[in-house]
């Protein structure tokens, strides 16, 4: 075998072991983690957001901050959820730490980490017909809820949950709610009961 035909076979070995362990999903968010997915716009002192979180989110945001400082509202419209956890935190962490609210419209619908990133808001307010769903965080072997609790898996987010809502119940009804591959649509009643919001659903 020629030397270009050895570089091949070897690339497409690495290929489909990677699509075996990662899985289609995941290789596809490792390449959109290359471009800007997330969608911005600025009204007065109110940030619109629409599109998944990923990598290049935080820079985004921290762009649009540095242009406009006295922003103090994030409205989500349609956030699927995030290909990022670690950068959906801390850009989570970044939106408490600037004292922003968060408001869902009757239209917006978030999901998974669009979710947690509503968690942030200072104040955290929804018109009636938000969608809102969860569901369990998972890797390449299994879903959160078939961790032991005391696992260190559970930790980043199950902190940041305690760190943004003041204990953690929202966190283990999430992994419970629905596996990695479904979701939970929440109700009115479990919105409330688990703090979501900081006034009632308008």
């Amino acid at each position: 075998m020629k030397p270009w035909g050895k570089i091949l076979v070897g690339s497409l070995a690495v290929i489909i072991i990677a699509v075996w362990m990662l899985g289609a999903q995941n290789i596809t968010g490792l390449v959109l983690n290359q471009f800007e997915v997330t969608a911005f716009r600025v009204a007065g002192t109110t940030l619109y957001m629409e599109g998944e979180i990923n990598s290049k989110t935080l820079g985004q945001f921290e762009e649009i901050i540095a242009a406009h400082p006295d922003i103090s509202l994030l409205v989500e419209g349609v956030v699927p959820g995030s290909m990022d956890d670690d950068t959906m935190i801390a850009l989570a962490y970044r939106v408490r730490e600037l004292g922003i609210s968060t408001h869902l419209g009757a239209n917006s619908e978030i999901y998974s980490g669009g979710v947690d990133l509503f968690l942030a808001g200072v104040n955290r307010t929804m018109e009636q017909g938000a969608k809102i769903g969860v569901h369990s965080w998972s890797d390449p072997f299994k879903d959160a809820k078939d961790y032991p609790r005391s696992s260190p898996e559970h930790k980043q987010n199950r902190k940041y949950i305690e760190d943004m809502l003041g204990d953690d119940a929202f966190y283990w009804f999430t992994i419970y709610a629905a596996p990695g591959d479904g979701m939970k649509l929440m109700s009115d009643e479990e919105i409330m009961e688990y703090g979501l919001l900081t006034q009632f659903i308008q």
